[in-house]
């Protein structure tokens, strides 16, 4: 019995020791498969697949909008926000009513009249000439350095703020949603074109411009 004892004691010893040292292995494993993804990895992976793309968009369409219209980059920003601002307007007369909706309506026109004072007295209401894209770009640069991890929290945020959006009443859910969705549809868009490179006037190839002055080789 005694020796019986003895070798079930030795045998679970070793059953225990392999599997201390699987856990060891499965650790060692773990780490060699998470050490790509390390966190400057990670920072290369949003700046090249998320950030940069962004930018370049925010450079296309600010190139677009001076190509067919001639004004200058810095009214795209607000006019997108007007724009939002109107359509969210209609879109809360179907789902809201009384006094719910009266008070919708008043906090987009609130939340748009910044806007619309850029577009009738602001700088971008001047003539878009060299002295103007330059002092324009600059700030883009700037931006574009120091406001990384602001344009990604807010660009993160914007793709989950919706889904946490809930409230008992109808009246107050559309509320909440309609307010979240001006966020989602303003805020990333201002911090990108904010930080993209405007293009330069009358160039007929401001995009090409605009990627070398961001992502020098």
């Amino acid at each position: 019995m005694v020796t019986m004892t003895g070798i079930a004691g030795d045998e679970i010893r070793s059953v225990r020791m392999d599997l201390q040292g699987g856990r060891h292995a499965d650790a060692e494993f773990l780490c060699c498969y998470l050490a790509p993804f390390s966190e400057g990895r990670i920072m290369d992976f949003l700046n090249r697949f998320v950030d940069r793309p962004l930018l370049l968009l925010g450079s296309r369409a600010m190139w677009f909008w001076h190509g067919q219209t001639g004004h200058s980059p810095r009214k795209l920003a607000p006019l997108w926000h007007v724009s939002v601002i109107l359509a969210l307007a209609a879109a809360a007369r179907l789902f809201l009513e009384g006094p719910v909706y009266g008070f919708a309506v008043g906090t987009l026109m609130m939340l748009a009249f910044p806007s619309i004072r850029l577009l009738i007295f602001g700088e971008g209401s001047r003539n878009y000439d060299m002295r103007s894209y330059r002092g324009l770009a600059a700030q883009a640069a700037h931006k574009r350095d120091a406001e990384w991890a602001i344009r990604l929290t807010v660009l993160f945020t914007s793709a989950v703020l919706p889904f946490c959006v809930y409230a008992d009443d109808h009246s107050a859910r559309f509320f909440l949603f309609g307010a979240s969705l001006w966020f989602v549809l303003t805020a990333p868009a201002k911090l990108y074109l904010d930080a993209a490179e405007p293009p330069p006037p009358d160039s007929g190839d401001a995009l090409a411009h605009a990627r070398r002055a961001m992502f020098p080789a």
